[in-house]
């Protein structure tokens, strides 16, 4: 099924029976490659530091963030991007993007609030609480998982889609976040 799969993918013909091999690729995939680190101590600590720093925000705070966010991209001037990508988690998180020789395109963490909390690179938005890859994971609990649909991804020129699960404190059990990361099509063959 898997040579069929991967020439459907370069065909952008997806099926639904595809469809859910793809699913189940995507979760295997994250199994295999992603949650030994995804539930490390520095990405478990960086979530718990900012629950607790975020936990008197009210609406009207995370939209002036994510305001603030989204007009800082592309600017020379972002303090508030460069909070987030430049802490230590997300250089932890540029490392296991680049262990993955390709595979893993993009990595970032997100609060009980859906906000950033660290990303190998830049997203287009500070707040994620308003998507399914916060939506599907967080508030299903420990066992949340969401996938992206595979669509080709026109600055690289590859089919990758969004694998997002629930980040649980290992100690209690209890959803802190989410996480998501672009997997490389190619990667699930």
């Amino acid at each position: 099924m898997k040579p069929l799969f991967a020439s459907v993918l370069a065909l952008g013909l997806a099926t639904p029976v595809l469809a859910i091999d793809a699913a189940a690729a995507l979760d295997a995939f994250v199994d295999d490659n992603v949650m030994g680190w995804a539930l490390s101590p520095p990405v478990i600590d960086a979530i718990k530091a900012q629950n607790a720093e975020h936990a008197g925000l009210t609406q009207d705070d995370i939209d002036a963030l994510d305001a603030t966010w989204r007009a800082e991209i592309g600017s020379t001037d972002m303090p508030t991007v460069s909070s987030v990508v430049d802490n230590a988690t997300s250089a932890f998180l540029r490392e296991q993007v680049a262990a993955q020789n390709g595979a893993i395109t993009e990595a970032f963490i997100m609060d009980n609030r859906g906000l950033n909390v660290a990303a190998s690179g830049a997203t287009s938005d500070y707040w994620q609480g308003d998507e399914d890859k916060f939506n599907a994971t967080f508030g299903v609990g420990p066992e949340g998982r969401h996938f992206s649909e595979i669509e080709k991804d026109e600055s690289t020129q590859t089919y990758q889609a969004q694998a997002s699960f629930a980040i649980a404190d290992p100690d209690t059990g209890e959803v802190i976040g989410a996480m998501t990361v672009g997997i490389d099509a190619a990667a699930l063959q």
